[in-house]
């Protein structure tokens, strides 16, 4: 019974944070003040939470990085994947050679092995925290790809070296020949494996629809959130990477189309879990964390004695002079890039990229750490063996703790100042890309308008077709409407975007009133529970593409 009340109690913090980010005087970035509470539950309530590591790593890792395949576009993936994978993997066994070897230098009597795994779980970066501490400020939106391809990717091959540090840590045994083959083929046994599950869940999802006609999408949504645990496990029993394979899973679903003939509320439906299960997780691994805190303050206090003794602020120094080195690798890394791509384009004869030094700036304090490097440096093993504690596991989870922090200051207060001096378009292309779609849609339902109201036409009597013709009419208008909208810049496409506006805002004025009135009859006890539902169905669904199409 304390179990679930404790996690009763964890689940009502994680939805209340968000509530209270919005109302605060001065925005701080959620994972801050989720640390925050979590710390408060743990002093004032003495709320305290004993997990396995590797049951940690199996519950969070997985649909984290499922979600973030998941969501990433593809052609983007493939357009700017030689930024993307130097970033992805490049970097980070570049952070993972200098950091390691910092720490291990900067605190002796911390093991190499036991300082890689440190910078292992420091190297994934997080977008969604990138996003969040912008402010709002437009970032470049090519930049803003190339970092959400880094973290979806650098989380799989940054949590791979890690599993790699710590068993070279657990047997003594480490080889560089070894471990690049050992990767290379845990690596693409991950691939295969979340391909195949991927590929598996499509294959029965096909079958069962052929069986037994289209599926509930409650039914579907449910068997999607094990396709990550599926795959992870998979891997795993056949000692591949289980983080890859959840990768792979989930640019499956986004490549493979296995939703695309499902009904809409299915895909409704997915957005709301995922979206749900991404910030419950994400929350949960930072109250977690925070809850750890005071234990974990003890401990590194504890192991920095063993280290060779210091005063409190060491730890402070510590972390300071880590994420500065995270920060300045990161630069020199890009700098290199950008050199190389500069010196290539030069003997091909092709046109140099641009890229000033405030780009460099940018993309170098866009590294910000998040969900990841926590749920990483938490699913350290407690022990090395029976009765020989893992070495100053503490203390990683304090300096990570700490890094992460900083990494957020740093991008609440650099990143924005060093957006805001890039030169940006006028307009911004993801706009104008969204409004070329809205376009190309309208004429595709235009022609098949057409199409149908001739199909109603053929062999019909005059009554038949005078009725399909206006009922066509009526259809098209608000298609040529949303078509005129969608144009280029001009006064026809000013005043017709004013327009549809207008009849937005009117008809979430309708729909509002119906809504009201099915709540008041309902009151009244004309109407029963299940009318009610069946009805606010259909409202709801109409808000929600009214919204959606109105968003722009």
């Amino acid at each position: 019974m304390e179990l679930v009340i404790t996690v009763l109690v964890l689940l009502l913090v994680v939805a209340l944070s968000g509530a209270l980010v919005r109302i605060l005087p001065f925005r701080p970035p959620l994972p801050v003040v989720q640390i925050a509470l979590g710390a408060l539950l743990a002093g004032t309530m003495g709320l305290h939470v004993e997990f396995d590591p590797e049951i940690f790593f199996l519950l969070f890792i997985p649909p984290l990085l499922f979600a973030d395949g998941w969501r990433f576009p593809r052609r983007e993936m493939l357009s700017l994947r030689g930024p993307i994978l130097a970033l992805a993997v490049g970097l980070v066994f570049f952070t993972i050679v200098g950091v390691g070897y910092f720490v291990h230098w900067m605190i002796p009597t911390v093991p190499l092995a036991v300082a890689f795994a440190l910078a292992a779980v420091l190297s994934p970066t997080d977008a969604v925290a990138t996003s969040a501490v912008t402010g709002g400020t437009r970032m470049p939106s090519r930049l803003m790809h190339i970092l959400s391809g880094e973290a979806l990717l650098n989380d799989a091959s940054g949590l791979v070296a890690l599993q790699f540090a710590v068993a070279a840590e657990l047997t003594g045994k480490f080889s560089v020949l070894g471990a690049a083959r050992d990767f290379m083929a845990t690596a693409l046994g991950g691939l295969a494996a979340g391909a195949l599950v991927a590929y598996a869940f499509g294959m029965l999802l096909r079958r069962l629809v052929r069986w037994g006609g289209e599926m509930e999408p409650a039914t579907q949504v449910g068997l999607l959130l094990l396709i990550p645990f599926a795959a992870y496990l998979l891997a795993e029993h056949f000692h591949v990477s289980g983080i890859l394979a959840a990768v792979a899973a989930g640019m499956m679903m986004n490549t493979g189309g296995v939703l695309r003939n499902g009904y809409a509320a299915t895909r409704m439906q997915n957005f709301a879990v995922w979206s749900m299960v991404e910030f419950t997780f994400n929350g949960l691994i930072f109250l977690l964390l925070g809850m750890q805190l005071p234990g974990i303050l003890d401990g590194a206090r504890t192991d920095l004695q063993q280290a060779g003794g210091g005063e409190l602020w060491y730890l402070a120094a510590y972390v300071v002079a880590i994420t500065l080195a995270l920060v300045l690798l990161r630069f020199a890394w890009v700098w290199l890039s950008w050199r190389f791509i500069l010196l290539r384009a030069a003997r091909r004869g092709a046109p140099r990229p641009p890229m000033g030094t405030r780009l460099i700036w940018t993309t170098a304090l866009a590294g910000v750490r998040g969900a990841v490097t926590m749920a990483g440096v938490l699913s350290i093993p407690l022990a090395k063996s029976a009765g020989v504690p893992f070495p100053v596991r503490d203390l990683l989870i304090f300096l990570a703790t700490g890094v992460i922090l900083c990494t957020l200051l740093i991008g609440v207060v650099g990143l924005p100042m060093a957006v805001k001096g890039l030169k940006l378009p006028s307009e911004d292309p993801a706009v104008r890309e969204e409004r070329m779609a809205r376009s190309l849609a309208a004429e595709a339902a235009l022609r098949g308008i057409a199409d149908e109201q001739k199909r109603m036409e053929d062999g019909g009597d005059a009554e038949s077709i005078a009725l399909a013709s206006r009922v066509a009419a009526r259809v098209m208008a608000a298609y040529q409407q949303r078509l005129l909208a969608a144009g280029e810049e001009g006064d026809g496409a000013g005043a017709a975007r004013t327009e549809a506006k207008l009849e937005r805002d009117m008809r979430l004025a309708a729909l509002r009133a119906e809504r009201r009135e099915l709540f008041e009859l309902r009151r009244k006890h004309a109407i029963n529970d299940e009318t009610m539902r069946t009805v606010m169905r259909e409202v709801d669904l109409a808000e929600t593409a009214i919204t959606g199409l109105g968003a722009e």
